[in-house]
């Protein structure tokens, strides 16, 4: 089949999948000690592939094809902890196309099965650090593509309209009492999410301020840090890799635009982990580590309202379901194995939750 011919059909099948698919829902969640500040998670786990990760491949495909850098036949090669490749393996087998994902070799069997589950091959690699080049390694000798998610997320999604996440959320707070929110939390795994967020408020000259929360073991609230000092440099984080699977860094990736954020903070991971416990007692099911991550943000962004006096909305994303993560977040042996203590990172939370400012976790924000 002749390349353009190939190129459209492809994008066809893909619309068409899209069309067969219904918009995420808007969930409330009560925040007890601060009333007058309204909850709602954007629950990105409805999607097909099961997580917010879904809409980043979905635009990466497009992106690749309407550049022409997809061929019928051709490898699709992607650098990631998991989610992302579980759902480009969806559209890649789609499209007919072999599939490869590069992961870290401490990536959830969970998130290794649901990409085999879909088709795709997973390549393993000891240092997290290298999954980028030795994905470019595998597009050069097997003449496939490179997605690569780092450097593309932040601009092949149309941040203007097109149904991406911000023009949702805003859709669907149209009706609720505070429809323009004050905030919109995310945290950082390509900074896509939250750059497409923060250039959607500033295009629709909304007021709404985006926070992004890093998780413990990254380096993306350093560089923010470092750019509201003039100083954007940063050091690779000493580190294994993010504990909380599919967000943090160890270097600032390209899709990461520090410039499109009002706001940042650093989350410890047991604090993550013991939202993620909150937020899943609270919904009667589970969510992942990130979406813990994310109500920490949460808590630190009502608890700033409440101080300034000012009622409102906050918007955070619930990323993906807890399911992947059977064998370590919800398995009691696995926070014995890694030194984790729950008993005093679930009190805190549940303090927070009832009005009491979190410890040690401040929020650094630039000047409006």
């Amino acid at each position: 089949m002749p390349q353009r011919i190939w190129t459209a059909s492809a994008i066809r099948k893909i619309e068409a999948d899209y069309n067969r698919s219904a918009d995420t829902h808007l969930i409330p969640m009560d925040l007890p000690g601060y009333p007058g500040i309204d909850l709602y998670f954007k629950d990105e786990s409805s999607h097909p592939t099961g997580s917010l990760k879904h809409r980043l491949a979905r635009s990466l495909f497009l992106y690749s094809l309407a550049n022409g850098w997809l061929r019928e036949g051709g490898p699709v090669i992607e650098a990631s902890s998991g989610s992302t490749a579980v759902s480009e393996a969806y559209f890649a087998r789609l499209l007919g196309l072999p599939f490869i994902a590069v992961m870290p070799s401490c990536t959830s069997p969970d998130k290794v099965r649901a990409i085999e589950f879909h088709g795709g091959r997973c390549h393993l690699v000891d240092d997290p650090a290298a999954i980028n080049d030795e994905s470019e390694r595998l597009a050069r000798e097997t003449g496939g593509h490179f997605l690569d998610q780092f450097t593309y997320a932040e601009r092949a999604t149309d941040w203007r309209a097109n149904n991406n996440i911000a023009e949702s959320i805003f859709v669907q707070m149209a009706q609720e009492p505070h429809r323009v929110p004050e905030w919109i939390v995310c945290s950082p795994g390509t900074g896509g999410t939250a750059a497409t967020l923060g250039r959607y408020v500033r295009y629709r000259r909304h007021d709404t301020r985006v926070l992004c929360a890093d998780p413990e073991h990254s380096v993306f609230f350093e560089h923010f840090a470092g750019t509201l000092r003039g100083d954007p440099r940063c050091e690779l984080a000493p580190c294994c890799g993010s504990g909380i699977e599919g967000i943090g860094r160890p270097k600032v990736e390209r899709s990461f635009i520090a410039a499109c954020i009002d706001a940042m903070l650093k989350v410890p991971d047991d604090l993550s982990l013991a939202a993620m416990r909150h937020v899943s007692a609270a919904l009667g099911r589970r969510v992942g580590g990130s979406t813990g991550t994310n109500m920490v943000g949460v808590l630190i962004a009502a608890e700033r309202m409440r101080r300034e006096g000012r009622s409102g909305s906050i918007v955070t994303i619930l990323c993906d379901g807890g399911e992947r993560y059977s064998h370590s977040y919800y398995n009691p042996a696995w926070y014995v194995a890694q030194g984790i203590d729950t008993v005093e990172s679930d009190a805190v939370i549940a303090r927070a939750v009832e009005g009491q400012r979190i410890p040690g976790i401040e929020l650094l924000a630039r000047e409006a």
